[in-house]
């Protein structure tokens, strides 16, 4: 009888909660399931953060001017090289400032030589900042805006590729190592590529 009152009190003092385990679990999953909504939260907002903030930080305006002749020892890339001097800069040829990362590879590269520089003639549309152009169609080896027709540079056409040729606000830019070439900056991304006028 008294072994019996013992194991009777045992058995109560652990007793399931009322509705048994399974309604103790569907108590806690919502809980759970909102802990982890809360942990993984600023790790999402801060990559968000970061595209917007890149997008931000180069898409207010074109550069004041372009490079300046290059007098340095010439640099190299092989191709994939990653041109991100900062955190959050593009991972292409871009525009830091007054700087424009990747245009140091000088006068003799043999990317930009060309036989007969200048054969569809001068472009004379405008340069810089003032002059911004929205692209209206066609690819990297064949695009256009303002009834002017271009290709970008077979060497940059890994460069361009988040390029929209449909939509996108360039600004052109003179070339003071590489004759026959002139620079598009690209406004929505802050990279910029070699591209060659072709004519209207």
């Amino acid at each position: 009888m008294h072994f019996r009152t013992h194991f009777q009190e045992f058995s109560i003092a652990f007793e399931p909660p009322p509705g048994g385990v399974r309604e103790e679990s569907m108590r806690i999953a919502p809980l759970a399931l909102a802990g982890l909504f809360v942990v993984a939260l600023p790790g999402y907002a801060e990559h968000d953060d970061h595209g917007n903030r890149t997008d931000r930080e180069y898409s207010r305006t074109a550069p004041s001017q372009g490079p300046r002749e290059y007098h340095g020892s010439p640099r190299q890339y092989y191709e994939g090289w990653d041109f991100q001097d900062h955190h959050g800069h593009p991972y292409y040829p871009h525009v830091d400032g007054t700087r424009w990362i990747g245009h140091d590879t000088g006068r003799e590269d043999e990317h930009y030589r060309i036989e007969n520089p200048w054969e569809h003639g001068r472009w004379d549309g405008g340069f810089g900042r003032d002059h911004v152009w929205h692209l209206s169609g066609g690819v990297p080896e064949h695009f256009s805006f303002s009834g002017s027709n271009w290709n970008v540079a077979r060497y940059d056409l890994a460069y361009c590729g988040d390029w929209d040729w449909e939509a996108d606000s360039i600004a052109i830019y003179s070339d003071p190592d590489h004759v026959g070439w002139y620079l598009a900056y690209n406004l929505r991304l802050g990279t910029y590529v070699h591209v060659m006028y072709l004519g209207r």
